[in-house]
């Protein structure tokens, strides 16, 4: 993948799976290989195949159908549907609606930090998406930057792997936290137990960083950050530099009690509010709100992957109906796996 366009496919890579017809490599990652297919009806979708090794590991199945049964829990806008998946084939996948965007830390990297308008309404809409998680009784645990894609249709939020139900207890492997220490809460670094809230903080972490492309806690190695987030009761961040009314909004998500932080639907509202005072826009108001060079690079993918002609005819026809096509009717086997 170059520039955020899908690359194209290897000669070990499939044609198809289940029906689906692929047409390029999206990424690849430690648990598995994304491609980009089209439904019938033309809908692009990310189609993630699990590797190998993992697939013979039956304790990786039960958390890959944990991951397909959350995704499926919770809906709303600018959370990435689940269309499809078999978690108990020989290699499990799961498809979802393919959204052509670049991640945010791709985007900071090439492009630098957002306008302060862009963060106020990136960040609006993520927390009115954790909303609808935390309504479903769901915690994400994995607020950050390459997780929220920046379309033309505004942000999206990515990736269910490691979120839980809002009553278990903090999760751990082999005595480690699981998560990414940069994005952590105070109370996640500590592993004490996650609430809703511990998204908010996660979410105060990525606007930040969105509107200077530093990380308020700086820099370092992952535990080190992270160390100094636990410590935040101690040392805050320091947030002069961001501008009104975005760093107001800050302060309230990077509170080191959780219990001091606005909910996500607050935070929403917040966000909503400031923009009246900068530029009196909707929060879906997704007119001219990425910068020109980001916006360009976003049409470039969305060009590259417009449904094409090809000579690969699938085997056949996917399992479940496509809820993004209204023309495509009941496929001819539904999928296995546990709701």
């Amino acid at each position: 993948m170059q520039d955020g366009v899908p690359g194209p496919l290897r000669a070990d890579d499939p044609q198809e799976i289940s029906g689906y017809v692929l047409r390029g490599r999206v990424g690849e990652g430690g648990m598995g290989t994304v491609y980009l297919s089209h439904t019938r009806g033309g809908q692009p979708v990310a189609l993630k195949v699990i590797r190998r090794e993992h697939a013979q590991s039956a304790a990786f199945r039960v958390r890959f159908a944990r991951e397909v049964a959350t995704a499926r829990r919770v809906s709303g806008y600018h959370l990435v549907p689940v269309v499809d998946h078999d978690a108990e084939g020989p290699l499990p996948w799961l498809a979802t609606h393919y959204v052509p965007g670049l991640p945010l830390d791709t985007v900071l990297d090439a492009h630098g930090p957002l306008p302060t308008s862009a963060v106020l309404r990136l960040t609006g809409c993520l927390a009115g998406a954790l909303d609808a998680v935390h309504t479903a009784g769901v915690i994400h645990r994995d607020i950050k930057p390459a997780n929220l894609l920046l379309a033309a249709s505004g942000p999206w939020l990515l990736d269910f792997g490691i979120a839980r139900a809002a009553d278990t207890r903090t999760l751990t492997t082999a005595g480690r936290l699981v998560g990414s220490p940069k994005n952590m809460s105070p109370e996640h670094a500590l592993g004490r137990r996650l609430t809703p809230a511990s998204d908010v903080f996660a979410l105060g972490l990525l606007a930040a960083e969105a509107a200077t492309g530093q990380h308020p806690y700086g820099r370092g190695h992952g535990l080190a950050v992270a160390a100094r987030i636990a410590g935040t009761d101690r040392e805050p961040p320091r947030l002069d530099h961001h501008p009104e009314p975005l760093r107001r909004v800050l302060r309230l998500c990077l509170a080191a009690r959780p219990a001091e932080r606005p909910t996500a639907a607050d935070v929403a509202e917040l966000c909503r509010q400031s923009l009246g005072t900068d530029g009196g826009r909707d929060l879906r108001d997704f007119g001219g709100w990425l910068p020109d060079p980001v916006a360009s690079a976003v049409a470039r993918i969305e060009t590259a992957t417009r449904p094409r002609p090809t000579s690969y005819t699938p085997t056949y026809v996917p399992t479940v109906r496509d809820p993004l096509a209204a023309d495509w009717p009941h496929r001819i086997r539904r999928s296995s796996a546990p709701e």
